[in-house]
This record gives structure tokens, C-alpha cells and sequence, in this order.
């Protein structure tokens, strides 16, 4: 698998823990970028038609043989919000946004399944001893 990293942000991403993770799906390749808001909402606005920022997103390819399996971008602006807010590492929260991105990548729909994603989500991050990520934490309340 080969992990493409565009970081647009001065954050270290250790690479190595999220290649550990997204091997448990998939062999494929994929690219990651790392950024701020303002990017992050552009491409929101251009292809969701929401104008705000969000979390992450995922853009998957046409799944084919020898094709990456697609990209995940993640703001940076929101790990570190939202990992001081629950009061925990910058790098487990970028890791559930990851884990979040690449499940949508792999074809989980969270907004139209029957718990699939969750289920899968959960099991990620107690395989990898990580705080509950936002569909986790707001599947329980």
C-alpha cells in the first residue's frame, strides 16, 4: 500500500500509526491531506454545496483493479478543537477522523445504513485503544 500525504499544515502526522490502521481495510493506495479551514470548506462548498468547514472528507475512486482507493482530507483547525475540547492526544483525534474518512472510502454510509459504519468504526478504535469518535460518542447519547 502506498500512503500519499499532501500536510499543509506545520503538525508532524505520524504516518506510520495511520498506514497500521488503514491496512486492517484496505491494500489499496491512498492519499491523505492535512489542512486549514479555509481549504477544507472550498472543496465542502465545490462538491457537498455546503459553505462551512467540516471534520473530514472522503472522496473515493471508481473501485477497479490496481486504482488507489481514494482521498481523505482532514482539518487540522478541527483535531485540534475538538482534541483539546475532549482532552485528548491531536493525534487520536486526526486518527478517528481518519478511521471515520477511510470507512466512507471503503463504503460505509453512516447516514444510510443500519449501523454498519459505527459498528465497524468501534471496532477500529478499540483495536487501537483510541478514545469514541463523534458517530460513537453520538450513537450513545
Amino acid at each position: 500500500m502506498e500512503f500519499s500525504l499532501d500536510n499543509q499544515t506545520k503538525y508532524v502526522v505520524n504516518i506510520e500509526f495511520l498506514k497500521k490502521i488503514a491496512s486492517c481495510i484496505t491494500q489499496k493506495d491512498i492519499e491523505l491531506i492535512i489542512c486549514h479551514n479555509d481549504y477544507i470548506q472550498e472543496l465542502n462548498y465545490q462538491y457537498r454545496q455546503k459553505n462551512k468547514p467540516t471534520d473530514v472528507l472522503s472522496f473515493p475512486l471508481e473501485d477497479m483493479p490496481f486504482s488507489p482507493l481514494g482521498s481523505i482530507i482532514i482539518s487540522v483547525d478541527f483535531v485540534e478543537e475538538k482534541s483539546k475540547e475532549l482532552k485528548h492526544s491531536f493525534d487520536d483525534e486526526l486518527a478517528l477522523l481518519f478511521i471515520h474518512g477511510l470507512l466512507h472510502l471503503s463504503g460505509y454510509d453512516h447516514e444510510i445504513d443500519n449501523g454498519e459504519h459505527r459498528q465497524k468504526e468501534e471496532e477500529l478504535i478499540k483495536q487501537f485503544n483510541l478514545p469514541n469518535s463523534l458517530i460513537v460518542r453520538t450513537s450513545k447519547e
